[in-house]
């Protein structure tokens, strides 16, 4: 029974996640730019524009220039849950690729410095003032629950195992919408009900930063404002009916 109700849970918030994540995503690209306001110093390329949104993406590049130590937790925790991301493939493959067998080992250490970076992340927004004070109830919450993810797969690892063969074969399964036995044992059950809790919070929080950083004018604009009159879709259509 509890194998059928997690299989129909996952296959709703997996819908809820895609759904949600597109029609944020549309509504980033709907959304009006009248102005050009890209943070200086700035490209004035579109290839230049790329460049800075990838260093952004993969090192965080003004998070480092304003607080190293933010930076070093950020960097940590998102770094680490792109590599157990990815570890994690191994349960919706058959037979499992070759790279993703290959990082297997490094997966492990991933979940512990996403978990350190994680406690990093919130002891900033516990004990900086300043930072304290901005914080609503979601950051912290927030943070609990991808800390209590992050915790339960490492438990899961080192202290209290789990059939992996079977539940990847609840995966399997859920890909081919047949729904197997998943293994009772109550830590899975709870890292497996907080992934679901993620799936179906993310397309409404903070968290849709991960999307978004691509839509942000002050990050894709070119800085070449006399070069190039900027007129947003809207603006445009308006001038083109005069």
């Amino acid at each position: 029974m509890a194998s059928v109700v997690f299989g129909v849970v996952f296959y709703l918030a997996t819908l809820l996640f895609v759904v949600g994540v597109l029609y944020r995503i549309n509504t980033y690209a709907r959304t009006p730019a009248p102005l050009k306001i890209p943070t200086t110093p700035a490209p004035i390329t579109k290839g230049g524009v790329v460049l800075r949104i990838t260093r952004e993406v993969v090192f965080f590049e003004s998070l480092f220039k304003a607080n190293l130590w933010t930076w070093a937790a950020g960097w940590l925790f998102h770094a680490g849950l792109a590599l157990v991301t990815l570890r994690h493939l191994r349960y919706f493959t058959d037979p499992v690729w070759g790279w993703i067998a290959f990082i297997q080992p490094f997966g492990i250490y991933a979940g512990i410095a996403m978990l350190l970076g994680l406690c990093g992340l919130w002891a900033r927004r516990l004990f900086v003032e300043r930072i304290r004070y901005i914080s609503t109830p979601s950051d912290h919450l927030m943070l609990v629950l991808l800390i209590g993810i992050a915790a339960s797969g490492l438990l899961m690892k080192f202290a209290a195992h789990t059939d992996v063969i079977a539940v990847k074969g609840f995966f399997i399964g859920l890909m081919h919408l047949s729904i197997l036995t998943l293994p009772a044992d109550l830590l899975l059950i709870v890292h497996l009900s907080l992934v679901v809790t993620l799936l179906v919070v993310f397309p409404f929080s903070k968290l849709l930063h991960a999307p978004g950083v691509f839509f942000s004018p002050t990050r894709n604009q070119t800085d070449n404002p006399r070069e190039k009159r900027h007129l947003s879709a809207w603006a445009a259509k308006l001038e083109s009916e005069k």
